[in-house]
């Protein structure tokens, strides 16, 4: 047994489903400058999903775990700006 599913048909449904999911996502967000890094976790999570046997099964699950820890690091990026610029603010 392969240890991962050929490529063809498979991969159109994973291609789908990424689009699917990540529309959803997307949709769902109204921070715009988080989409790169929503996207960027799908294409992520779909490159991990490829090395298993079950890709179409484990894809949603990476891309929630992934589309979290953009969102984490994303918040946590504004946060440091905002401090960084009430410093600036308050050294001017």
């Amino acid at each position: 047994m392969p240890a991962a599913p050929f490529r063809g048909t498979l991969e159109t449904e994973l291609d789908v489903l990424k689009a699917r999911l990540l529309l959803e996502l997307l949709k769902g967000t109204s921070d715009t400058e988080l989409y790169p890094r929503l996207r960027r976790a799908a294409n992520d999570a779909a490159a991990v999903a490829w090395t298993t046997q079950f890709p179409l099964l484990l894809f949603p699950a990476l891309l929630e775990e992934k589309a979290q820890q953009a969102r984490q690091s994303h918040n946590h990026q504004q946060a440091v700006l905002a401090r960084s610029r009430r410093l600036m603010r308050a050294a001017a």
